[in-house]
């Protein structure tokens, strides 16, 4: 598995990670299927597992299937959010208690990188959670410290100067971004996670989303992109948006989730034929350019 440096902390990181957030709330999975999904992934050069308090069981989960497993393996959470996103506790005394909570479920003494969980610009002003994870990082609780979220939230991280990394929405259908955070982020010398990299394989609902689903933005977004690729059979299409996310020179990691095992060795194979063409890239970019709307800011 390919790595890549994670901006200026000198981390190398697997081009592509793991996100754990499928796992908390698969209310099917067990320890023995996650020991299966994880143990194959990182004997294939997986090493990073991104989760968060927010995903229920989660840190739980990840936490028993990495005894005898840690070393070598790099734990990125999140906090703010929590008990699956039903509360959000900003406060240094509630951000500590939940941080406290992750490293025991991880059977941790540290995280890797902990990331203010998709806060506003009133949380990033006050700056009371960023004194906090800074204060947390002195204190040896976690190696880094990072942002994830979007628009003009992410950009107000990246000025402000205090984070190690960013973790944001690139992908085919998310690609504002590129123009925006990511050159400022990178600028910065900031480590870069991708989140959403296949924009929630959308376009396989066709014409009908159900109609609980919490990605409508990307469906309604793709269906006026109208790319062509999403016409080929479904394993070509996802194939082709995650590399075009992985093309972007930016992305140092790109965190795709699954509850299956053997899923991650399938996405392993895809990250392995590299880049896409040029052109291609350049294509897509194109039809953004062409038909992007006001109103397509990064997809929370």
């Amino acid at each position: 598995m390919e790595r890549r440096t994670f901006g200026r902390t000198g981390l190398q990181v697997s081009v592509l990670g793991f996100g754990a957030a499928e796992l908390g709330f698969d209310q099917g999975v067990t320890d023995a299927r996650v020991a299966a999904l994880l143990h194959p992934a990182l004997d294939g050069g997986l090493n990073v597992i991104d989760t968060a308090s927010a995903y229920l069981a989660s840190e739980q989960l990840i936490g028993r299937a990495l005894v005898g497993r840690r070393e070598g393996v790099l734990l990125f959470s999140k906090c703010g959010k929590t008990d699956g996103f039903k509360r959000n506790d900003w406060s240094a005394a509630g951000m500590r208690a939940q941080v406290e909570h992750s490293l025991k479920a991880l059977r941790t003494d540290h995280l890797d990188l902990l990331q203010l969980h998709s806060c506003g610009l009133d949380v990033l002003k006050k700056g009371e959670a960023i004194d906090t994870l800074e204060a947390l990082r002195r204190e040896g609780k976690t190696r880094l410290i990072g942002y994830s979220g979007d628009g003009p939230n992410a950009v107000w991280a990246v000025k402000c100067g205090r984070f190690d990394a960013l973790q944001t929405s690139i992908n085919v259908a998310d690609q504002r971004v590129l123009g925006e955070a990511l050159p400022l982020a990178v600028a910065a010398g900031m480590g870069v996670i991708a989140k959403r990299p296949v924009a929630n394989v959308v376009w396989k609902y066709g014409t009908t989303l159900p109609p609980d689903a919490y990605h409508h933005s990307y469906w309604e977004r793709m269906r006026r992109l109208d790319f062509d690729f999403t016409r080929r059979q479904l394993s070509e299409s996802v194939e082709i948006a995650l590399r075009f996310t992985l093309s972007q020179p930016c992305v140092a990691t790109a965190i795709v989730g699954t509850s299956s095992p053997g899923r991650w060795q399938e996405n392993a194979a895809v990250v392995a034929k590299g880049p896409l063409p040029a052109e291609f890239v350049m294509a897509l970019r194109a039809r953004w350019a062409e038909r992007e709307e006001p109103g397509w800011t990064g997809q929370q």
